[in-house]
């Protein structure tokens, strides 16, 4: 694991864990005191925090098909009222065209961490451009 951060009330944190379920909460953990220096409620902290939870264990799943062995990176970049969040991954591509979450009336377990993400984030981009893996982009604004 490798972190990386600047100065407290914004800046940028980088973090690299290794694509293993146990080290989502090591990300949960960082985002938490960054989203509330950012001017972020406790209220949409944790849902911040669950819709990057649900972009990384989708990330383990598909990207990297449950191999423990590969990394991702997270880079934070917060200033007030304002956070950007890219997930990096040198798995599987995505291919975005295919990304959809079910619809809620559909009630079963999973396959809702899309719909999550596009509920809580302003900005939901996924970047496919580089050699390997995806850079899933978040961004949200205080309202």
């Amino acid at each position: 694991m490798t972190t990386e951060r600047r100065a407290q009330g914004g800046g940028v944190m980088t973090l690299t864990v290794p694509s293993h379920p146990k080290f989502l909460y090591v990300i949960r953990s960082a985002l938490y005191p960054i989203i509330i220096d950012s001017g972020f409620s406790k209220k949409d902290a944790r849902k911040i925090i669950l819709a990057v939870d649900e972009a990384c264990s989708n990330i383990i799943k598909y990207a990297y098909e449950g191999d423990p062995a590969k990394s991702i990176t997270l880079v934070v970049t917060a200033d007030a009222g304002r956070i950007a969040i890219q997930l990096k991954d040198l798995g599987k591509k995505t291919d975005p065209s295919k990304i959809a979450p079910r619809k809620l009336e559909d009630v079963r377990p999973g396959g809702l961490g899309t719909h999550f993400m596009g509920a809580v984030f302003d900005t939901v981009r996924y970047d496919t451009e580089q050699d390997q893996g995806t850079v899933l982009t978040l961004v949200k604004e205080k309202r």
